[in-house]
């Protein structure tokens, strides 16, 4: 094949890989900002809380969005946003959708059964497609 037969190939994909780079480029943003917003409220970063796995909710996105944790860990989902208010639902756990946590509350749940856990903010999740994945190890 030739390279003017390639280049245009080439390029169609490069092209429809953009919005998916820029998409990880604007949740890296959001979620470098999430983390600040989580000093300036709490003093410490997220990643020096010994109790729990911290995941940020800010600007309709979880940070991040996918976490791998061992059973027996409890995740602390805390909402840095300034005004919108966020809840949680782990699907397929048998319990029923946290209540709202508004600006610097947090929501917590202790996962016990290993594989792949899908969660998502009820308010959000198909409008703003606020979804995240818990992966627990046993």
């Amino acid at each position: 094949m030739t390279l003017t037969r390639l280049l245009p190939a080439t390029l169609l994909l490069a092209a429809t890989a953009l919005p998916a780079l820029a998409g990880d480029e604007d949740t890296a943003a959001i979620c470098a900002e999430a983390e600040t917003r989580y000093v300036d409220i709490f003093g410490k970063p997220s990643a020096e809380v010994e109790d729990a796995t911290v995941v940020l909710m800010y600007k309709y996105n979880f940070c991040p969005a996918q976490i791998t944790v061992p059973v027996g860990t409890t995740v602390r989902w805390v909402n840095v946003d300034k005004r919108t208010s966020h809840s949680v639902l782990v699907k397929d756990s048998g319990q029923p959708e946290s209540d709202r946590a508004f600006p610097e509350e947090s929501i917590e749940f202790t996962f016990l059964t290993p594989g792949d856990q899908d969660y998502l903010c009820g308010p959000h999740w198909e409008t703003q497609n606020m979804i995240g994945m818990v992966t627990v190890t046993p």
